[in-house]
């Protein structure tokens, strides 16, 4: 049986399409995918991100703990920053992207995908062997909003009288709400300028009971998630990274941080970077209409040459897009063909960014 979060009941009062995603029942859409992108790129919408797991790495060797796992580089960071980066197997291929929040010195907050909580939590607990190291795992105890788009910091500040004026992008900040203990953090997976919510069950439930009254604030569900991530060219665990997909060969590269004295999987990513990889992810422009789905086969001149991982018509620039892991030799400008059941659409191969990023920086 699926898990649910606190908000679940929230989500069917409202009539939300409700399906598996990640081991938990989630919405997927309330009113139509379009109407809820729209939102968030024009307005604001929320979304219920309960899913997602929590640890809380705290001891005298968090720093150098988290940094031997996850490939980003968190020395001497301030408190409040984030980072994004991945945790790897030693053969470069990917557990899982995460954040990583510093939270105190020699307190680290990590943030993974839902559906690989169990995982992820096994791997960390796993590597810590010879680490002085506490390793909370508190994915239980939270409930997660995420207030995204343009309208989103105004939204925090007069609709849940939450200050955020002073977060810059990738920090976070704890608040004491009435006794709770909340973090608020401004990223964003949609593209789009927009915070986190961290806290109790009833705190979150409450928060999204005021967006709702306000009528400020469109809920949104994961249908549009995706498309919004897709589009700013942000990957999904699963789709673009995974465990035979390295972050070289995804090419974020400028996430492993190589002058690191180590981390695990570094060895095996710096042969991929400087010898190079046999297949890289790659953006494609359909001429047709005809929309990709992940799986479908990329073809050079009749030959197989790749597959897509994710495919839309997207909605902000109404184009047929994708992108695919294919040969690394296709350059950028070079023609393919998308095999969508017995017929094949041309193809142009282009950055996997497909709509700008509007970051409040």
């Amino acid at each position: 049986m699926n898990k649910r979060t606190c908000l679940y009941d929230r989500h069917v009062a409202l009539g939300a399409l409700v399906q598996p995603f990640g081991g938990f029942d989630m919405p997927i859409q309330y009113s139509s995918i379009i109407e809820e992108h729209n939102a968030v790129r024009q307005h604001c919408g929320v979304f219920d991100v309960s899913h997602m797991g929590e640890t809380f790495i705290s001891g005298e060797d968090a720093e150098r703990f988290v940094n031997h796992i996850f490939t980003n580089d968190v020395t001497g960071a301030p408190i409040g920053q984030i980072f994004y980066g991945m945790m790897c197997y030693p053969d470069g291929g990917t557990v899982d992207d995460l954040l990583v929040y510093k939270m105190g010195e020699q307190l680290y907050f990590l943030v993974i995908n839902a559906a690989n909580i169990d995982k992820d939590v096994e791997w960390i607990m796993t590597s810590a062997e010879g680490f002085n190291v506490n390793i909370d795992h508190c994915s239980e105890r939270y409930g997660q909003l995420a207030v995204q788009g343009p309208e989103a910091e105004t939204v925090m500040e007069e609709v849940l009288q939450i200050p955020c004026k002073d977060l810059v992008f990738y920090t976070a900040k704890t608040l004491n709400v009435d006794g709770v203990e909340v973090i608020v953090s401004r990223t964003g997976y949609t593209g789009e300028d927009g915070f986190e919510i961290y806290g109790s069950h009833e705190y979150i439930v409450n928060q999204w009971d005021k967006l709702m009254e306000s009528g400020r604030c469109k809920p949104c569900g994961l249908g549009c998630r995706d498309t919004l991530r897709f589009e700013v060219g942000l990957p999904l665990y699963g789709d673009e990274l995974s465990q035979d997909i390295s972050p070289v060969m995804a090419g974020f590269s400028m996430f492993c941080k190589f002058d690191k004295p180590e981390f695990i999987g570094k060895e095996a990513l710096l042969k991929q970077k400087t010898e190079g990889v046999a297949r890289r992810l790659r953006g494609l422009m359909l001429d047709d209409r005809a929309v990709p789905r992940h799986g479908y086969k990329v073809l050079k001149d009749g030959v197989e040459v790749g597959e897509v991982t994710t495919g839309y018509r997207l909605i902000s620039v109404d184009q047929s897009c994708a992108v695919a892991l294919v040969d690394s030799s296709l350059k950028l400008g070079d023609r393919v063909e998308v095999q969508i059941r017995k017929k094949t659409f041309p193809a142009t191969i282009v950055k996997k960014k497909f709509y700008d990023k509007h970051y409040k920086k």
